[in-house]
């Protein structure tokens, strides 16, 4: 899980809106138009991150359609404190 972490948020552009999506839902699951929402951000781009967050099992769902609430997986709250140190070395 480090690795994949490592990779997912900072192997990309989008580590940064990747970190603020996975604080999001630690914080509380959420949708992605109510994460949209919450981070002020384009739907179709929460939709892309959370599309490669759930591809390399940093985040799971749960419900169908709209309704889909996405959270953090248990392999990274196990290593939040990865996630973190990842962040504070990112730009904002």
């Amino acid at each position: 899980m480090e690795a994949v972490l490592w990779y997912v948020l900072t192997g990309t552009r989008g580590g940064p809106n990747r970190v603020r999506i996975l604080r999001a839902i630690d914080e509380r699951p959420r949708n992605a138009n109510k994460l949209a929402e919450h981070l002020d951000l384009d739907y179709t781009t929460v939709r892309h991150h959370l599309d490669v967050l759930r591809e390399h099992d940093v985040v799971k769902r749960t419900g169908d359609g709209y309704g889909t609430v996405y959270y953090p997986t248990e392999g990274v709250r196990q290593h939040w404190d990865l996630v973190e140190e990842i962040a504070e070395g990112l730009p904002v």
